[in-house]
């Protein structure tokens, strides 16, 4: 099912907003940008996986092995997990969060999720 486009919308921007703060140098706004995408991507088999080689590329960057590490099974896990609506709600996708550990939604972004 391909995302309304209000989500598609805020979706990139979170994606946007990622971009420009780790180029700014701030690497833990540009983080929590990426996980608000996650969130955003979950019910999305494309968006979902495209949000996890954006973190592995983004953990690449740092030299974090642990993310590396922690993003190549949601790699393959994110499409099956989308299209079997199996993705725990709310999680943020990093390896710093369990795998199937569902999280509290941001308020702002529920509201996107159930529009």
């Amino acid at each position: 099912m391909p995302m309304k486009s209000t989500l598609r919308d805020a979706f990139e921007a979170e994606l946007r907003q990622a971009t420009a703060a780790e180029r700014d140098g701030e690497l833990p706004r540009a983080w929590r940008h990426l996980e608000r995408a996650h969130i955003l991507s979950q019910a999305h088999a494309g968006p979902h996986v495209r949000v996890h080689v954006l973190m592995f590329a983004f953990g690449w960057r740092r030299r974090d092995a642990r993310e590396l590490f922690g993003q190549l099974p949601r790699i393959l896990v994110a499409a099956p997990g989308s299209w079997l609506r199996r993705a725990p709600l709310g999680n943020t996708g990093g390896a710093n969060v369990g795998i199937f550990t569902p999280m509290p939604i941001p308020e702002d972004l529920r509201a996107l999720l159930e529009a």
